[in-house]
């Protein structure tokens, strides 16, 4: 059974491990001059996203059978206590869905799943895919010798149908987790079987070559053993098949720490791009930003430096850790990565319901998900959202990344699609521009500024040329005026007029005619256009009487008539803070006016907004203990005018008290099932669990401390939930300084978990000076397993 990825090694702050790294390596890589990176293809200049299609059910033809990957025991429909899955999907576009155990939803319904085995669930996501702006899939493909392989086969084939009808492209992405026979079986996987679709006009290609994914090489995790010289000839042995080979390596891949085995840095230099891990590292935005100073900046560097594409991986955030914060974590990710000047973004994940990094169609309230059942929907944090929101902030991510979007931190996406207020005057004003080709200095931008003397102009000598432009938002255009600067001499060109909602499928609104600019008129050309609902408007340009190349002064964009609304709201006021912790600050405010009424607010920590709420309160998490931090907040309107900023206050956050020293630290473990890996026992969620491989005790869980510290208690849980019998462990605690030497904390003995009492167990002991804290079960009465849901470590 293919292994989930979250869990491998939890978030540390990209702070702390920067000590590894020498200043000399580092400004040794920074000063290194750049190598050219490729050009556009399918996945340079491109979003991809890691599409898992790994979901089935009974009745849907699946050569694997059963619920594979929405229940823990596949035999059983999935239901509260029988599942594998953090999210619930938004069922309304599937035509065919399979009943389960799950009560039924908040409004009535049945709870049912789809199977990704069914074409319809496929093309349903590839139409999503081409709908939302996403250019690429990355299939994700487990060890297929074992009993997978023959679903994880057919599944490619649905792939390659779907995105050969929706016009994406897609490649195979090979996940090595658990594959200790990798390095013979991938090259025969891919000699008989995979390479035969890149045949596909769909099979995804860069820099002429057939692009293959190997994810896993490198990390330090006991599921991943390998050494580095069997690793580098499978990458050669790609390259040698002429394959442009992704690596998907650990988050400190350039250091060798943390998640990263040391003296894999040729491995890592020999792929021709690589994509770091980044899912369950960070937990905020604050967090994102250390990473991008810390750990990005330096990975791009050495990059540059050696010709290699830099594909990072953005995400969304954990819905059902709390993380997403209503779409401000997944753009200031997408953000980071586009502003370092990133070659390309790696979405993680398309359809990973399990994890809850998913962006495809999810629940957006508790009225389509099953009731009771602890599952966050899309409005956990008190702002609604439409179900398709992440795949629209994709979208707007990657018009940002391929520069048809101006470079923005502050999220351009609102959470619930509404109908936009009624509009008069030029729309395309000052709005973001692209184009084909540029001459010189004569920029897009040069038609919707305030200069009529300043000009596009494409370069010269070859057609067709285009402009194009975004309006920001979808309008009913319905007039265009086009004009060259007053003193040029009479020329004609022949324009057609484009218009597309998405930025990626356009449709002709007026067909190819000759827009004939004469001086005596003011070189101006009005055209009454067909009423048509578009956000970008693109001119394409086949010929130009005057001069061999498309030239535009100015390009102004009407729509129906109305009012626009260009009124900021007033200020917030009043601002305070209200209460504070050592990782969180609590404010409120006196609530702004406008003429169209406030939507939202934004709370600022300096530029960066780091709360979005609908109401006059707002509480910001993730912070760090006694730290000073100056907060500000903005109002905003239907209409996205934003307000000035309210008053500053400046607050620092309360010293720790005795917190548990374990939370979101490193783990790892002498094995697990599934995705019921290590991580789960630091992530602070009460309903994840590690469990070891059954019926082979002993087994063993451990968390790194990040350095070596006082302990004197720790905590161990099982999950809450009733459903969680009493069972009694045989366990045993021991402490080391180095991860080598372990030493005797408390001696193995049976410890109850009695779900009447929190199903929990607290161990004191002498305080000894420790870094690493390793729990070994011997013993289980209620599973055949080594089972914790939270392993919490104390100085007292």
């Amino acid at each position: 059974m293919a292994v989930s990825r979250r869990r491998f090694v939890t978030s540390v702050l990209a702070g702390s491990a920067l000590a590894a790294t020498s200043t000399t390596e580092l400004l040794t890589t920074l000063a290194t001059p750049a190598a050219a990176a490729s050009p556009p293809g399918d996945v340079v200049g491109k979003v991809t996203v890691g599409y898992q299609g790994w979901f089935s059910a009974p009745g849907d033809s699946a050569p694997i059978g059963g619920w594979w990957h929405w229940s823990r025991d596949r035999f059983q429909p999935p239901s509260p206590s029988n599942t594998t899955i953090v999210s619930w999907p938004d069922m309304r576009e599937y035509t065919r869905s399979y009943p389960t155990a799950y009560p039924n939803l908040g409004n009535g319904s049945p709870a049912t799943l789809f199977s990704s085995y069914d074409q319809q669930t496929v093309d349903t996501h590839f139409r999503w895919m081409q709908e939302y702006g996403c250019d690429t899939a990355a299939l994700q493909r487990f060890n297929p010798m074992g009993g997978e392989g023959p679903t994880r086969d057919a599944m490619t084939q649905k792939v390659r149908s779907a995105a050969e009808r929706y016009n994406r492209k897609f490649y195979i992405m090979y996940d090595v987790t658990d594959w200790l026979t990798f390095q013979s079986e991938i090259k025969t996987d891919w000699t008989t079987k995979m390479a035969a679709h890149t045949a596909s006009s769909a099979y995804a290609r860069q820099n002429g070559k057939p692009v293959v994914c190997i994810w896993g090489f490198g990390f330090s995790e006991p599921s991943r053993p390998f050494t580095p010289g069997p690793c580098l000839e499978v990458i050669n042995w790609f390259k040698a098949q002429g394959c442009y080979v992704i690596g998907g390596v650990p988050t400190w891949w350039r250091q060798g720490i943390e998640d990263s085995r040391p003296g894999f840095l040729d491995v890592y230099h020999a792929f021709h791009a690589i994509s770091p891990w980044m899912v369950y590292r960070a937990r905020t935005v604050e967090e994102l930003d250390s990473y991008y100073n810390n750990v990005n900046v330096g990975d791009m560097a050495d990059c540059a430096a050696r010709g290699i594409d830099y594909l990072p991986c953005v995400m969304p955030g954990d819905l059902a850790g709390g993380h997403r914060k209503h779409g401000d974590f997944y753009w200031r990710h997408i953000y980071n990565m586009v502003r370092l000047g990133s070659q390309g973004l790696y979405v993680s994940m398309f359809d990973e319901y399990n994890e809850g990094n998913q962006i495809a169609k999810t629940s957006e309230t508790q009225a389509t998900t099953p009731a009771g059942a602890n599952i966050r929907a899309l409005d956990e944090d008190g702002v609604a959202c439409s179900s398709d929101y992440y795949l629209r902030i994709t979208g707007d991510g990657g018009r940002m990344l391929k520069g048809q979007l101006a470079l923005t931190a502050v999220r351009p996406t609102p959470p619930m699609v509404g109908t936009p207020p009624p509009v008069t005057g030029n729309l395309a004003a000052g709005k973001s521009t692209s184009a084909s080709s540029q001459n010189g200095s004569f920029a897009a931008s040069n038609a919707v500024d305030s200069d009529a003397g300043s000009y596009w102009e494409s370069g010269s000598g070859s057609f067709p040329q285009w402009w194009q432009v975004d309006l920001g938002a979808s309008h009913q255009v319905n007039k265009l005026v086009v004009r060259l600067p007053a003193g040029w001499g009479a020329r004609t060109q022949t324009i057609t007029v484009q218009g597309s909602v998405d930025g990626s499928s356009f449709s002709t609104i007026a067909g190819a005619s000759a827009f004939a600019f004469d001086p005596a008129t003011g070189n101006t050309v009005t055209r009454t256009l067909t009423t048509t609902t578009a956000r970008h408007i693109r001119l394409s340009i086949v010929g130009n009487t005057g001069w061999a190349a498309g030239q535009l002064s100015q390009v102004e964009v009407y729509a129906s008539s109305g009012t626009t609304d260009t009124t900021a709201p007033s200020a917030p006021s009043g601002l305070t803070v209200t209460g504070r912790s050592a990782s969180s600050v609590s404010l409120a405010w006196t609530a702004s006016t406008d003429d169209n009424g406030v939507t939202g607010y934004q709370v600022r920590q300096g530029g960066t907004v780091v709360s979005t709420v609908t109401g006059t309160t707002a509480t910001v998490s993730g912070l760090n203990a006694s730290t000073s931090y100056t907060f500000t907040v903005t109002a905003r309107d239907a209409a996205g005018n934003t307000s000035a900023a309210s008053n500053a206050v400046t607050v620092t956050t309360d010293a720790p008290a005795n917190s548990d020293l374990a939370r979101g630290r490193s783990t790892s473990e002498s094995s697990h099932v599934q995705s019921y890996g290590s991580g789960s026992v630091v992530d602070g969620d009460a309903n994840s669990y590690w469990e070891s491989a059954n019926n082979a005790f002993p087994q063993w869980v451990q968390v790194d401390l990040g350095a070596t510290r006082t302990v004197g208690r720790v905590v161990l849980k099982l999950p809450p939930s009733s459903a969680w019998a009493t069972r009694t462990q045989t366990l045993a605690v021991s402490g080391s300084t180095d991860g080598g030497s372990f030493g005797t904390l408390v001696g193995s003995a049976a410890r109850t978990f009695d779900p009447s009492t929190g199903n929990q167990v607290a161990l004191t002991f002498s305080a000894a000076q420790t870094r690493y804290v390793r729990i070994t079960v011997t013993g289980n009465t209620g599973w055949p397993a080594g089972q914790l849901a939270a392993l919490e470590v104390y100085a007292s």
